[in-house]
C-alpha cells in the first residue's frame, strides 16, 4: 500500500492496530527475510497534520536514533545506542511519521549483496532464495512487504537502487547534500546520500519534500530549492529528450524489455536517443569507486578501534588492543577494505592510486554533463538481470567489469539525482529501469519517473 492508502486504513481501523499488523508481519518474516535489527513495540500517536503524520515507516540502522540501538549491522556497534538524533530521523519525527523499525544493511553500509550484517543475510520477499541487493536490504525489504508505505536509507553507490530494482519497489538517490547527512554513518563522505524507497514515484516525493533543505549541522547540505515536488510531478513531458548510452546497453540481458520502455517514452511525448561514452572510461568506473570510496571509508571508521568504540579486545598495548578488537569485531569484507584502503592512503601510493581514481571521476563526470547539455535526462536498465539467487552473490574483485551493473555509482560521482522504477516482470521477478539528470534536477527526475511509473503501471508490469 502507498501513503494514501495506509492513511484511509488507519481512518477505517485505527492507528493502534495498523501499526500492531505491521509489527506482527515483521516479526512474522524475520526468520526467513531478516529486515529488521529493531523492531518498536510502541508508538506514540502524533497531532501532526503533514500526509505522513501516524504513517509507519523503516529506518535503515546507520541513522543515528537518541535512546534507540543504531548498530550498523556490525559487531563493533551491537550494542551502540545514541544519546542524539540524525536530522533525518529528527524531521520525520517533527512530521509525525511512526517508526516501526531500524533496518539490516551490509556491515556499515559496505557492501552491495546484502549478506555481511552481523545478524544474518536479507532475502528478497519475493522469493527468499534470492538476493535483495545491499547495502540498503532491509529498507527495500519491509517497504516489499508491505509493513511500511516508505523506508529510508543511504545510497553511496547503488545502495538505495539496486535493492529497490531487485524489490520491485522505487528507490531514489537525490541530489548529493539535498537531504542532511547530520547523523547518517559516514562511508565515504563524498558519495553517501540519503536514500528514499517507496511504492510510488508520489511518495518519494512527499518525503522528499519534507526531508530536503539547509542543515547547519551539515556543511555539505543545500539549501531548499523552495520547489514541492509532490505539485510537480505530474508536469507534462511532452518534448523532453533522453538519451541511452550504448556501450552499457550492449550488456542488457532483456533488451526487448528495455526497447518497450523506449516506447513508453515515445508514447508519452518524450524522444530517446543513443549516445556513446568511451568503453574503456565506463569500464574504470568500478575501479574508481572502489579505490575512492575504501580510502574515504578507512579514514571515517578509524574511531571504531575497540577504544572509543567497539568491543575492547585483550592486548597489553594500546596498539595490540586496536589490532585485536579490530581483527574480532569486523567482517572479511570490511577487513578486505579497510587494508585496501589504508595501502591507497599509504604516502608512495597516494598519487598513483587514490589521486588517479579522482582524476578518472572528474573524466566520468565531464563526460555525463557533455550528455546533460544536450539531454534532460539518462535512461538505462537498472541492472543487468533480475535479483540473482543468493549462492551466486558474491563480492569478487578481478579485472573483469561490468559496466552496466556499475553505472549506477556515476550518480555518486557527480552527485546527480537518479531513480529506480520497476518495470516488466521476467520469471515472476522485477526489473527496474533508471533515470538520471543533471545535478539540482530532483524535481524533474521525479516528473519524468512519475510519467513513465504511471504508464508501466498500465501495461503488463510489476
Amino acid at each position: 500500500m502507498n501513503i494514501e492508502e495506509f492513511r484511509k486504513k488507519i481512518d477505517e481501523n485505527g492507528i493502534k492496530e495498523v501499526f500492531n499488523e505491521s509489527v506482527k508481519i515483521s516479526k512474522e518474516r524475520q526468520k526467513d527475510v531478516n529486515a529488521f535489527v529493531t523492531i518498536m513495540d510502541s508508538f506514540e500517536k502524533s497531532s501532526s497534520l503533514s500526509k505522513i503524520s501516524n504513517i509507519p515507516y523503516a529506518l535503515k540502522d546507520n541513522f543515528s536514533t537518541k535512546g534507540i540501538l543504531t548498530t550498523a549491522s556490525s559487531n563493533m556497534l551491537k550494542d551502540y545506542i545514541p544519546v542524539y538524533d540524525s536530522t533525518v530521523y529528527k524531521k520525520l519525527k517533527e512530521s509525525g511519521a511512526i517508526l516501526l523499525g531500524k533496518t539490516t544493511l551490509d556491515e556499515l553500509a559496505m557492501g552491495g549483496t546484502g549478506t555481511t550484517g552481523h545478524t544474518g543475510i536479507v532475502r528478497n520477499p519475493i522469493d527468499t532464495t534470492r538476493s535483495i541487493s545491499g547495502s540498503s536490504s532491509g529498507s527495500a525489504a519491509a517497504v516489499r512487504m508491505g509493513v511500511c508505505p516508505f523506508a529510508i536509507g543511504s545510497d553511496t553507490g547503488d545502495s538505495v537502487r539496486k535493492p529497490a530494482s531487485y524489490a520491485g519497489i522505487v528507490g531514489f538517490k537525490p541530489t548529493y547534500g539535498r537531504i542532511s547527512r547530520f547523523g547518517l554513518f559516514a562511508f565515504a563522505s563524498s558519495l553517501d546520500t540519503v536514500g528514499i524507497m517507496a511504492t510510488s514515484v508520489k511518495d518519494v516525493a512527499i518525503v522528499t519534500d519534507i526531508l530536503k533543505g539547509k542543515d547547519e549541522n551539515d556543511m555539505t547540505s543545500l539549501d531548499n530549492d523552495d520547489e514541492i515536488y509532490e505539485n510537480l510531478i505530474e508536469k507534462d513531458v511532452k518534448g523532453l529528450k533522453l538519451a541511452y548510452i550504448e556501450e552499457i546497453c550492449d550488456e542488457d540481458n532483456n533488451k526487448e524489455i528495455f526497447n518497450k520502455i523506449i516506447t513508453s517514452c515515445e508514447t508519452l511525448g518524450m524522444t530517446v536517443e543513443k549516445v556513446n561514452m568511451d568503453k574503456k572510461l565506463l569500464e574504470a568506473v568500478f575501479a574508481a569507486y572502489r579505490t575512492i570510496s575504501c580510502a574515504e571509508t578507512t579514514s571515517n571508521n578509524a574511531n571504531l578501534s575497540g577504544i572509543l568504540f567497539g568491543p575492547r579486545a585483550k592486548g597489553s598495548t594500546p596498539d595490540e588492543i586496536i589490532f585485536n578488537s579490530r581483527t574480532e569485531g569486523f567482517s572479511e569484507l570490511i577487513k578486505r577494505r579497510f587494508i585496501m584502503g589504508s595501502y591507497v592512503l599509504r604516502r608512495e601510493n597516494q598519487e598513483k592510486l587514490y589521486l588517479n581514481a579522482c582524476k578518472i571521476r572528474r573524466l566520468i563526470v565531464d563526460k555525463t554533463n557533455e550528455i546533460f547539455n544536450k539531454y534532460d535526462a539518462i535512461i538505462l536498465p537498472t541492472t543487468k538481470d533480475i535479483a540473482p539467487k543468493l549462492e551466486q552473490e558474491k563480492e569478487i574483485i578481478n579485472d573483469k567489469f561490468s559496466v552496466l551493473e556499475n553505472h549506477l555509482d556515476i550518480a555518486n560521482f557527480g552527485g546527480y539525482p537518479s531513480i529506480t522504477i520497476p518495470s516488466f516482470e521476467k520469471d515472476g521477478m522485477p526489473l527496474g529501469v533508471s533515470i538520471m539528470c543533471n545535478i539540482k534536477k530532483d524535481a524533474l527526475t521525479l516528473n519524468i519517473a512519475h510519467k513513465l511509473f504511471e504508464k508501466l503501471r498500465g501495461e503488463e508490469n510489476v
